[in-house]
């Protein structure tokens, strides 16, 4: 699988990358739900990359963030009149109640203040770019011309609801060998590429889990391709990455999967495959990039 990754989700980047546009509607449609609907998780680069456009969407990433710092300035509020109570019993007689209540009331004061800054910070920090699974990203499409639109990184396979999908949590993982017949639906139809620089998986070392961090050596982006889906009802786009055997510095880790990393030469006939054979579009995995992905734990 590929549990997490650095995307790009800057549409200038992907711009200048691959000669996308920016679907304007897609976004605004995504940005103006995220306002009315709870659960709606999109990392903070897509945002600087939509506000840095101003506009229509810039202002509805404002009014979000505003909405977001009103709730965390509330939250911190109630954490520190909690504190406030457990030092004041804790002056009088220390009990197991009012420590535990200091612990947590100074932990998440911590917590809801860095997420604050985050949403006033300018900088753009690495981990900005990173998306998990039920998470949104830019993914690349073809519908006419090139178009960056914004998707949930976990498929709703076509004909499924919100309830079904919730019994199959691994649809971000399209795997090679499925394409043929879980993935029949949308491979050969809907295909897009999200463009990253790293990727992440969890597996065990010494009888303990561990994130492990796996980048090109190249330091080359990675195009991973994609299948995606709509569901009109709830307005959702959603994909997942195509996945192959691991090569084997990834393998060495004890991970059995890696996404695929295909050549510059072929995003046109991947991006395009309604007229290509099934063969003609394996070739194009026969034929991908094999970067030496160096590995080291996550910090």
């Amino acid at each position: 699988m590929c549990y997490s990754a650095l995307v790009i989700q800057s549409q200038k980047k992907l711009a200048r990358q691959l000669g996308a546009e920016f679907d304007e509607a897609a976004y605004e449609g995504l940005f103006f739900d995220r306002l009315n609907k709870p659960g709606i998780k999109i990392p903070k680069a897509m945002d600087d990359a939509v506000l840095a456009e101003g506009g229509r969407l810039g202002e509805l990433v404002r009014d979000w963030r505003g909405r977001q710092a009103a709730d965390l300035e509330r939250l911190r509020a109630e954490q520190r009149e909690r504190l406030e109570k457990a030092l004041a019993k804790l002056a009088v007689k220390e009990t197991k109640a009012a420590l535990n209540d200091r612990r947590i009331a100074t932990n998440k004061i911590a917590q809801y203040g860095k997420k604050l800054d985050d949403l006033e910070r300018s900088e753009p920090e690495a981990e900005d770019s990173r998306i998990w699974p039920g998470e949104y990203s830019a993914v690349v499409v073809a519908d006419g011309r090139r178009l960056i639109r914004p998707m949930r990184y976990q498929c709703r396979l076509p004909g499924w609801t919100a309830e079904i999908e919730k019994q199959f949590e691994g649809t971000y993982n399209a795997r090679r060998d499925k394409l043929g017949s879980s993935w029949k639906r949308l491979f050969r139809k809907n295909h897009g590429l999200i463009v990253a620089e790293k990727f992440y998986e969890r597996v065990d070392r010494d009888g303990r889990k561990v994130e492990m961090e796996f980048a090109p050596s190249t330091r080359e982006l990675m195009l991973v391709p994609c299948l995606w889906s709509y569901d009109p009802q709830d307005r959702l786009y959603s994909f997942g990455a195509i996945t192959d055997d691991p090569e084997p510095e990834v393998a060495a880790t004890g991970h059995d999967r890696t996404p695929i990393n295909i050549k510059p030469e072929y995003v046109d006939a991947w991006l395009s495959p309604e007229s290509r054979s099934e063969s003609e579009l394996q070739a194009i995995f026969d034929d991908k990039r094999h970067p030496y992905y160096e590995h080291r734990e996550a910090a």
